[in-house]
């Protein structure tokens, strides 16, 4: 009862900043045309727009941040359906049943219930958001240095997660993103490290970083590609389906967004992962699982809900113990922290009717998500045949000036193209950049309460085994670690004697 009033509460304040509400609107329109273009994600959509959040209120900055989140993972749908060219990850998923639908000529139908799908979806995870947040919070508040340690621990353990193909590559960014965040000040001693003499370095500028290696590096990869998306002429047709059809789609769309949310919490699983465990539960549940690939209905509302409802369930982890639950929020926990907000638990106890009013915020923005989403179908494939050679430079100049407005720094756009090409070169060789900036963000908090968690003890380590929380975190990253590790040598043990185990 006490979160519904103070949920009220959000929305008066909302009410009365109509910037923050205009700006969520521009937020989401700008996610779907990023997530509708093939290869924009929305994690660069975040990167691009996060240093104009500089300067603005922390609703308005905050909120258009999470406008394109939530729109950019529902806008993959829309190539995905009418081109079979996944917009985002997550898309890819969609496309299965969705481009199938198009060639039956429902590809009306096929947009209209990946739109329904992915605002109930959302809608849902940003319900459980609101009334499970303050709960874990406020366990959260409990932690004294060595928990906030281990708790930094576990979210570097992530890294095993996120690293998609070879561990091994993911730990090796991860320990980039470790070198790099010990540049600046030390914590305890604030003596200057590894600065070569720069007084810019003296606080690494993680956001420069961050812009660079998920959207300028992206800039650079499309230089060197010349395909210009083909063009459609699908006629769309009717929009909405009609209640028998959505009828019979509820619980595959309850089910799916239940799994998502689940799935959100779980740092470093992301959307795809929801997406696709939702597509595959709702084919496990169904009567006539050989139509799923077909042109199956259920199958585009369970990959969609499912998808838009992890960005609740990771938001959750990020906004709550400050673990960044993807790639996105890994990204938003930079717009918190531009704005001088600290992710944790201490956010909910200092600012709570900030939160609140976020809260409310973002449930505005999956309204709007819905109504954008309906509104724009028949007039958003004429965007897609926008070539790369007009695109690319756009993104450039957006990447330079954000990154500029920060600091009104020179040296951070050096930083940032720097980063830019590191990026490139990481893709090139698939090494993953999640883990870079999960490191630049755990790092320095990791660094800081072993220290004085040390310090508390005086000298002693004994505060690893003989606190519970810190312990039993500290074996749950453990386990994080040893578990992609031992899931590849069971396959290698099934794939023969002799078959190397890629680790």
């Amino acid at each position: 009862m006490e979160n519904l009033q103070l949920l009220m509460g959000g929305v008066q304040t909302l009410a009365s900043h109509p910037t923050a509400i205009l700006l969520s609107v521009f937020g989401v329109a700008v996610g779907i045309l990023i997530g509708a273009l093939p290869g924009l994600t929305a994690t660069m959509g975040v990167a691009i727009l996060l240093p104009f959040t500089f300067g603005m209120d922390p609703v308005s900055g905050l909120l258009m941040i999470s406008g394109v989140f939530f729109g950019g993972v529902y806008g993959g749908s829309v190539t995905a359906i009418l081109l079979k060219i996944p917009g985002t990850p997550a898309a890819a998923a969609t496309a299965l049943d969705g481009y199938a639908l198009t060639q039956q000529g429902k590809a009306g139908v096929a947009l209209g219930v990946a739109t329904l799908s992915s605002f109930i979806g959302g809608t849902i995870s940003v319900l459980f958001l609101i009334f499970m947040a303050p709960i874990l919070a406020g366990i959260a508040l409990k932690f004294s240095a060595s928990e906030s340690f281990a708790l930094a621990v576990f979210g570097l353990s992530i890294i095993a997660s996120i690293s998609s193909g070879s561990m091994v590559k993911g730990l090796i960014a991860g320990f980039l993103g470790l070198l790099v965040a010990s540049i600046g000040l030390d914590p305890m001693g604030g003596f200057p490290r590894f600065t070569g003499g720069y007084t810019e370095l003296f606080s690494v500028p993680f956001i420069p970083v961050m812009i660079g290696l998920f959207a300028a590096a992206e800039a650079f990869k499309a230089m060197g590609e010349s395909e210009v998306l083909k063009k459609t002429t699908v006629r769309i047709g009717r929009i909405l389906p009609n209640w028998q059809e959505f009828r019979g789609l509820i619980w595959t769309l309850l089910r799916s967004a239940g799994l998502g949310t689940l799935i959100g919490v779980v740092p470093g699983a992301g959307s795809d992962i929801a997406a696709y465990v939702a597509y595959n539960e709702a084919k496990r549940f169904s009567r006539n699982p050989d139509n799923f690939g077909k042109g199956e209905m259920a199958g585009i509302s369970a990959c969609e809900s499912g998808a838009n409802a992890c960005t609740g369930g990771a938001l959750l982890t990020m906004m709550t113990l400050g673990i960044p639950g993807d790639a996105v929020t890994a990204v938003m926990m930079g717009a918190l922290t531009l704005q001088g907000l600290q992710p944790g638990p201490l956010l909910f106890k200092d600012h709570g009717d900030l939160v609140f009013t976020l809260f409310a915020g973002m449930l505005f923005c999956y309204i709007m998500l819905l109504v954008l989403g309906l509104g724009s179908l028949r007039f958003i494939g004429k965007l897609l045949t926008m070539p790369k050679s007009v695109l690319t430079p756009f993104i450039l100049v957006l990447c330079i000036v954000g990154t500029y407005a920060i600091n009104n720094s020179i040296f951070d756009i050096g930083i940032m193209l720097a980063a830019g090409i590191v990026g490139y070169f990481m893709q090139r060789w698939d090494f993953p950049a999640s883990p870079v900036v999960l490191a630049l963000i755990m790092g320095p908090m990791a660094e800081a309460n072993f220290r004085r968690a040390l310090s508390l003890s005086d000298g002693s380590y004994d505060f690893l085994w003989t606190r519970p929380i810190t312990a039993g975190l500290l074996l749950l990253a453990l386990i994080t670690l040893l578990l992609p590790i031992i899931r590849q040598w069971r396959k290698g043990q099934e794939g023969g004697a002799g078959r190397e185990v890629k680790v």
